[in-house]
């Protein structure tokens, strides 16, 4: 069975769209919110349809599976409700496809609003299927009002209708939360086309998930497929998924396309008031939560003074820099940028690659659970406990170990950030699924003998 533990949605009333004199209201009741205020914002939309099928297509990558692997037939997972984030008085919808292979997120900037913000934070909210009927219903025209939140600080109390849905939560979400943060802080700008030109080249796709890469390369001002890598070419593995972005490009305005040297891509749909954002792991049938991308920073501690100076910072920040951060803090540039990292790795910070920047949430998970989520992580602390790391040169650039196997020594050399491992299972990812329990094992060993 996939990993899964129980997680109960307890939500004061069921997310709805209201009639109200004048107008509308779209209701998103929130689950396990403990906050001051009885709600994260209250106000009207500027451009209700907008928002309505931004929206909407969130929950449909959250509810869609684009990938099955053999096997799975028995044991599919239920779609899990999209997070919300509150700060700086901004919205952040982020959701993941049952997969675990596409993140999509939404954010609603402060002028596509009026209204107030009483409160910042981050829980689930409630996406159910009458909802997302009526979000299907409102006009561009519609005065349509939107409360985040709950309406009482006390909920379930009295006669008042709670609802409440025991799911069974993956734990691939927590990890892909992880991972895909690790991810975007690593793309860069590559492309940058009209949301005209991306629905161009969104028609040429085919309809369904097949396996194998293909690539969005530049022709004109716009984009076509090819099966060749070429200089700027932007890899597409499961070319199918990007359909996802159909039915949003009528808002945009243009599209940002941010790539690496992983195969992840990710694409920014930019509006007036609002940004969507599409990433897609390497290939489809990847999930996000298996990569192991933040698997050397979780190895790394998380006691040291500047992560702790840094985290007393954090105050639902919507933009974080390490030079502002820095600033703040009182430590340097190197060791915010540092500490900002260690701190996505645990929940604490998401990424967002359209601003280069990190923003403040925590999961609405139990954090706890991250570590022991990551087998290589707690195989390698358990090798380094047991003095599985034999060390035989360690300088400031290079290193040298030999780490305990099944039967066997494998060899692990470190030059600078590149580690290499004689394992079998580092032979065979050369690292693209992030480091092997015997290389995290002498990086444990190596930042413990430098502090």
């Amino acid at each position: 069975m996939a990993a899964a533990v129980e997680h109960t949605y307890e939500y004061p009333f069921a997310s709805e769209v209201v009639a109200e004199a004048g107008g509308k209201r779209l209701r998103l009741a929130t689950s396990g919110a403990r906050r001051e205020h009885p709600h994260f914002f209250h106000g009207l939309l500027r451009q209700p349809r907008r928002l309505s099928d931004l929206l909407l297509a969130l929950s449909l990558i959250s509810r869609t599976r684009f990938f099955l692997a053999p096997g799975m037939l028995s044991r599919i997972l239920a779609a899990a409700d999209p997070v919300v984030t509150s700060g700086g008085e901004r919205l952040r919808f982020e959701a993941f496809s049952v997969c675990c292979g596409v993140y999509a997120r939404v954010d609603v900037h402060p002028e596509a609003m009026d209204g107030d913000w009483a409160s910042h934070g981050t829980t689930n909210v409630d996406f159910n299927p009458p909802m997302r009927a009526a979000l299907g219903r409102i006009g561009a025209t519609d005065r349509v009002g939107l409360t985040v939140g709950t309406d009482r600080v006390e909920i379930s109390r009295g006669e008042e209708t709670v609802v409440e849905r025991k799911v069974k939560l993956p734990m691939r979400w927590l990890k892909g939360f992880i991972e895909v943060q690790a991810y975007q802080s690593r793309l860069r700008l590559s492309l940058d086309l009209s949301a005209d030109e991306m629905s161009r080249f969104l028609r040429s796709l085919p309809t369904q998930v097949a396996p194998g890469m293909a690539f969005a390369v530049a022709a004109g001002k716009g984009l076509r497929v090819s099966q060749r890598e070429t200089a700027g070419a932007v890899p597409l593995g499961g070319a199918a998924r990007l359909r996802a972005l159909s039915n949003i490009l009528r808002h945009g305005r243009r599209v940002r396309v941010f790539t690496g040297d992983d195969g992840v891509s990710a694409w920014e749909v930019v509006t007036d008031d609002a940004r969507f954002h599409l990433v897609l792991s390497p290939d489809a049938a990847r999930g996000f939560s298996g990569e192991g991308q933040a698997l050397d920073t979780l190895a790394r501690s998380d006691a040291h003074d500047a992560v702790g100076r840094v985290r007393a910072a954090l105050r639902w920040q919507a933009r974080l820099t390490p030079d502002a951060l820095a600033a703040e803090a009182d430590v340097t540039p190197a060791a915010a940028a540092s500490s900002l990292s260690v701190l996505g790795a645990r929940g604490l910070v998401g990424f967002d690659v359209g601003e280069a920047a990190y923003f403040h949430r925590e999961l609405p998970f139990d954090l706890e659970l991250v570590e022991a989520l990551q087998p290589r992580l707690l195989d390698a602390r358990k090798l380094v406990d047991e003095a599985g790391v034999r060390i035989v040169s360690d300088t400031a650039e290079t290193a040298e170990a030999y780490v305990r196997g099944t039967g066997v020594e494998h060899r692990v050399r470190a030059n600078g950030e590149d580690y290499r491992c004689t394992c079998p299972w580092f032979s065979r990812n050369q690292g693209e699924r992030g480091p092997c329990k015997h290389i995290l094992a002498l990086q444990i060993v190596r930042e413990d003998g430098a502090r």
